[in-house]
């Protein structure tokens, strides 16, 4: 923990030495580039996070030495230099994907070089380490990026879409909202730099970068052909360029703006020239009173530091209200970085007698505190993990410090300047998170949970009590508990419009847990809203992915029978290597047996060709089907092996039905109807006379003609049936078909029915107007009929269907 915080800070006082070498090359003058190196160091956030922001911090330092390189690269001009540049750029893209943004300005400035010299000679030279830069970049980055090894371009492309959507969103306080990382207004990081950063800093790169661009635009040649000009350009772009792209592509940060400290690097250069170029042009006691005013500048920062300290990275400038000591904390996120931790645990074993608890959101970091303590305070203290929703800072309740310990109040920083911001909750062994198990809450919840039946079994049971869900492992290691514990919920209302959640449909939920002897435990707590579906499982970082997934239904409880009496009786009809698909009342069914996770992964296309068109939304119809795509974790359950799903149909006319996982399995056609629902059908006609008897048994009742096989094999339904209906009355015939007599319905078998028990039964509704009789039978191409019957009105009502199938 020391060495880490250590050798950052060190790490940042390189990259100061750098910043002072690149300002004195840039204004061969050692008092500005001491004043740069200032500027640099006088920032009391990035000072701050420089002992122990060990993931931004080294990226920042590493860009002040890529920049000394750059400009020293174009300045000398030599192979070695250039090569030297490569280097620095691969280890700064291999620290953060941010660093191609340098790889890019470097490309482009000696695209610029060949396009502004004259002879041949000059441009194979510059070509020459313009390759030799990329070659030295792309093999630094290779070689420090073990994951990129197997497949580098899908490593780097995969690094980017990371950038612009990082999947870890979380909710930030900015300006007084709550607010998820990932849909953050575009000024946010803009904003957070404003007022964080000192405000000499502010209205000096302001000046520089207006005079920077003041002489740029009236000889943009001039400009662009002298390298040691287009640098000023090359740190204006280095500076807005990142601000602007987070703005444009909305990609998620958080935290403040500490993804782009990098940024202050230019910026500060830019704030020391717009110093120099200040001093430049005046003369006498102006300059005097120039260097004054940046002087008094400098010494408030410092003042400001010194009294913040040690948590100067709490600093904010004169642009934010703090007219009241809780104006910051309502407005934005604070102590981040929990640095106030040590001082909190001493103050609070002063204050309470006996072991206390410390529950927080960051329990690592709490730990690596405490073990800095003396060894009679460390074994009064006992660590739980605390639930967390995105709002969690909120969830913990405050009091000012001055007031005593008791139990299940939060506990606050000591000093003043933290502007009441929450540190993290202690309490009490006899508080409310207790029980009989001394164990914080977990006890309890687990007994409560093991009372009921699991909705899910795997890796984790998963229970479901009242809201809460609860994870629950037997047997559980030290260290298993890493990771999230997801849970996706599907509202109601999603469900209910017949429509495929969209990704705003549901959100993530997260909590950790604790282990409790031999056992791992995890909760989660639903929202309030009517739950459709949810899926839970469990995340283990970028690397892994998520470890399990699985899916619950609410809205039908009884999928796990319906599971089970699809597994108990084999329809036959399979769909390729995945899926069976069936009907059963307004839905699709996706069935499998010895299912297993990598067969669900894939994701389920599902297109639905109407018998009318017009059925279809106008965006739709120029295809002719309608579209749907979902994962069977998003819609589906597992029990025992099997897995199962289901998805609502449009209330319209379907003529076809075309689903699978694309490069695994397809359907094409309509599905059967479930067994369960041919199997009533059957019982209705329990001891009922056929009306025909022969290679299929034919029953006519309430406006059907059913068709009975016992013993079917799939042969028997492969052929094509066609059913003829002659009216009572001519004129109810459509006008085409009058010259013929009768109506032709003809069908493939599983548009009215399917197979169960080893049987085939079809239900096929008849028209409404008066009928003379049926002919039906099979016909097969190049045979002709194989077999046919004839049937007349029956008396008998049987209604054994809905008149769709159904």
């Amino acid at each position: 923990h020391r060495f880490r915080l250590t050798a950052t800070h060190l790490l940042f006082l390189v990259g100061g030495f750098f910043c002072y070498l690149l300002a004195w090359r840039l204004f061969n003058n050692r008092l500005f580039a001491l004043f740069a190196l200032l500027l640099f160091l006088l920032h009391p956030r990035i000072y701050a996070h420089s002992f122990f922001n060990a993931k931004d911090l080294p990226f920042l330092s590493m860009f002040v030495v890529a920049l000394y390189l750059t400009e020293r690269a174009f300045r000398k001009d030599t192979a070695g230099t250039f090569l030297l540049l490569g280097v620095a750029v691969g280890l700064l893209t291999n620290l953060r994907i941010m660093g191609i943004v340098l790889f890019a300005a470097v490309i482009g400035m000696r695209i610029l070089d060949v396009a502004f010299v004259q002879s041949w000679g000059e441009r194979k030279g510059i070509l020459a380490t313009g390759g030799l830069f990329v070659a030295a970049a792309g093999l630094a980055w290779y070689g420090l990026s073990p994951n990129a090894w197997n497949d580098p371009l899908a490593q780097l492309t995969g690094i980017l879409s990371l950038t612009t959507d990082h999947p870890t969103v979380i909710s930030a306080l900015f300006q007084g909202e709550w607010i998820r990382s990932d849909e953050l207004p575009a000024h946010y990081g803009m904003t957070w730099l404003g007022i964080t950063t000192p405000a000499a800093v502010l209205l000096l790169g302001a000046v520089g970068i207006a005079v920077a661009a003041a002489r740029s635009l009236p000889r943009p040649r001039a400009v662009l052909a002298n390298s040691r000009l287009r640098f000023w350009l090359l740190l204006a772009g280095c500076c807005g360029l990142p601000l602007l792209g987070v703005a444009l592509t909305g990609s998620n940060i958080y935290n403040g703006w500490r993804q782009l400290y990098f940024v202050y690097v230019p910026l500060g250069l830019l704030a020391a020239g717009g110093l120099y170029w200040v001093a430049s042009a005046l003369s006498g006691w102006w300059r005097v009173g120039g260097y004054g005013l940046a002087g008094l500048g400098l010494g408030l920062t410092v003042l400001q530091m010194a009294q913040l300290h040690p948590w100067q990275h709490l600093y904010f400038n004169f642009l934010t209200d703090r007219t009241t000591p809780n104006q910051l904390r309502t407005q934005y996120e604070l102590d981040y970085w929990r640095v106030t931790f040590r001082e909190g645990l001493e103050y609070a074993l002063r204050r309470q007698p006996g072991e206390l608890v410390a529950v927080t959101g960051d329990a690592v970091n709490l730990k690596e505190t405490a073990a800095t303590l003396g060894d009679s305070d460390r074994r009064r203290l006992r660590f739980a993990a605390a639930g967390y929703e995105p709002d969690y800072a909120l969830s913990l309740l405050t009091a000012g410090f001055e007031q005593p310990m008791r139990p299940d109040v939060a506990f606050n920083s000591v000093h003043p300047l933290l502007y009441n911001n929450t540190l993290l909750s202690l309490r009490a062994l006899d508080s409310l998170l207790m029980d009989a198990d001394g164990v914080a809450g977990y006890g309890k919840l687990y007994r409560d949970a093991i009372a009921g039946e699991p909705i899910i079994q795997g890796e984790y049971a998963v229970y479901l009590t009242g809201r809460t869900v609860v994870f629950i492992k037997e047997g559980c290691q030290a260290g298993e508990r890493a990771g999230r514990f997801g849970v996706k919920v599907y509202p109601e209302a999603a469900a209910q419009a017949g429509r495929i959640p969209e990704r705003d449909d549901y959100r993530y939920l997260s909590n950790v847990g604790a282990r409790l002897e031999d056992k791992c435990l995890a909760v989660i707590r639903l929202p309030d809203y009517p739950i459709a579906h949810l899926v839970v499982g469990r995340y283990a970082g970028p690397a892994n992915g998520i470890v399990w997934e699985e899916g619950f239904s609410f809205t039908k409880p009884g999928l796990g029978e319906l599971t089970a009496e699809l597994g108990a009786n084999r329809p036959g009809i399979i769909t390729g290597a995945g899926f069976e698909v069936y009907r059963q009342g307004g839905e699709l069914i996706y069935y499998r047996e010895g299912c297993r996770r990598r067969d669900t992964g894939a994701r389920i296309f599902l297109h639905l060709v109407p018998e009318d068109v017009e059925d279809l939304p106008l965006e739709r119809r120029e295809f002719g089907f309608e579209n749907w795509e979902f994962y069977f974790s998003g819609q589906g359950v597992r029990f025992d092996g099997q897995c199962l799903a289901t998805i609502g149909l449009p209330d319209y006319a379907i003529a076809e039905v075309r689903t699978g996982q694309e490069g695994y399995w397809e359907f094409r056609g309509l599905p059967p109807v479930a067994p369960g629902v041919l199997r009533e059908w059957a019982a209705a006609l329990a001891g009922v006379a056929a009306d025909f008897r022969g290679e299929f048994d034919l029953y006519w009742r309430d406006g059907e003609v059913i068709y009975r096989r016992e013993n079917c094999v799939v042969e028997d339904t492969d052929a094509r049936f066609f059913l003829h209906i002659t009216p009572v009355d001519g004129t109810d015939l459509a006008v085409e078909r009058r010259e013929y007599g009768f109506e032709s319905r003809d069908f493939e078998f599983n548009r009215w029915g399917g197979r169960f028990d080893g049987g085939c039964l079809a239900a096929v509704p008849l028209p409404g107007y008066g009928i003379a009789g049926v002919r039906t039978g099979q016909y097969a191409a190049g045979m002709g009929e194989v077999w046919s019957a004839e049937l007349g009105p029956a008396a008998a009502a049987v209604p054994l269907s809905d008149g769709e199938g159904r």
